[in-house]
């Protein structure tokens, strides 16, 4: 399966022509291979991990190109301020594409702010709506081998974990070992082989703390960590005067949803990442204000996900492996919020109908082809 031009390939393109572009994403999602297509990248690629590129970089030797492309360029400390100069002083027709396997946007690194001469793009693994996939087999084989593009175009499920762990591993001991200062690395290893566990339930520091018996500084720290180097993500609960919300514990989820064994909530997982990707789409892309939250009360009621726009929910969608009544807590939020669309999504059902309170069940295929 050739799966270019990627989602943000145009984006991209369109972006470059007014400001500089920021690509950030997971590590191995495909941001080299999608700069590198783009016109002009043949001359003007530069790797801050490849010891030649580094050195023309930092002697400010670049190669005559209308376009430059920055490869992992935030492993330098001054990688901000080098950029600003670039920027400010660059040819009218220069192009800037910086890519990088961190949030570009945290790794600052105490320099000049960069502030309106980027664009900010976030490429996410492949998902249902890139891929074309239309039936619940396709859902299943993309749940077992992950979006990434390694494991999902090899199609061999042994493969596909074969990669997850080494793809663990070196994000362990290359990112973080690069971008972080972390000295107990076998701790925080044990640490990513114990959260794909928690996948599904808020996620309480305190226990984490506990089971790896080190400080909760430490372990709010290491959790910081993952989700700067595209490891994981978390979701806040949403909360407001109609709902008795809890208001603390975040719920968190893999970019690699291969890591879970059991089943349910490894598609759980999946379903998140669909929709992150689709947020981070509407924020990035067209600049719209939404969120992705969960909701959870201090009644015991609990809905997988909810999308907001301005902090007002907007879409509301509860996970299930197969065909169910319809979740009762989604009928009690759906009632608070009738504006919101409601979705109760089945992995391997085949139920599809909208109920009368106006909750639409469905196989999630039918939903996720619909998003980006």
């Amino acid at each position: 399966m050739d799966i270019t031009p990627r989602y943000l390939t145009g984006q991209v393109n369109r972006d470059l022509k007014k400001k500089m572009v920021f690509l950030a994403g997971p590590r191995q999602v495909g941001k080299t291979t999608l700069s590198r297509g783009l016109p002009g990248a043949d001359k003007g690629y530069l790797n801050w991990d490849v010891v030649e590129h580094r050195e023309h970089i930092l002697k400010r030797e670049l190669p005559v190109s209308d376009l430059w492309i920055f490869d992992e360029i935030h492993k330098y400390r001054q990688w901000r301020n080098y950029l600003k100069g670039l920027y400010d002083n660059r040819w009218p027709e220069q192009q800037i594409l910086v890519t990088g396997s961190g949030r570009l946007d945290l790794y600052r690194y105490g320099g000049d702010s960069l502030q309106g001469r980027y664009h900010m793009l976030r490429l996410h693994p492949f998902t249902v709506a890139e891929l074309g996939l239309k039936t619940n087999s396709q859902l299943l084989e993309l749940l077992s081998l992950s979006g990434f593009p390694e494991p999902f175009l090899g199609s061999s499920k042994t493969e596909a974990r074969r990669w997850s762990r080494e793809y663990r591993t070196r994000l362990v001991r290359e990112e973080v070992m690069s971008l972080e200062r972390v000295q107990d690395l076998g701790q925080l290893e044990l640490l990513m082989l114990r959260l794909p566990e928690l996948v599904g339930s808020p996620l309480s520091i305190n226990a984490i703390r506990e089971d790896l018996r080190i400080s909760h500084k430490t372990a709010s720290s290491w959790l910081d960590i993952m989700e700067r180097l595209y490891a994981i993500y978390r979701l806040p609960p949403i909360g407001g005067p109609k709902i008795r919300a809890v208001k603390k514990e975040r719920k968190h989820y893999h970019f690699d949803w291969s890591v879970i064994e059991d089943d349910a909530a490894r598609y759980e997982n999946l379903v998140a990442c669909h929709l992150l990707k689709w947020v981070h789409y509407q924020q990035d892309v067209e600049g719209l204000d939404y969120e992705l939250n969960y909701f959870r009360d201090n009644d015991g009621r609990e809905v997988d996900f909810v999308i907001t726009e301005r902090r007002h929910p907007r879409m509301i969608i509860e996970c299930k492996w197969t065909d169910r009544d319809i979740d009762r807590s989604l009928r009690y939020l759906s009632t608070k919020f009738p504006e919101a669309q409601a979705w109760q999504l089945t992995a391997v059902g085949k139920k599809d109908y909208l109920s009368d309170t106006g909750i639409r069940v469905s196989p999630a295929v039918n939903f996720l082809k619909n998003l980006v």
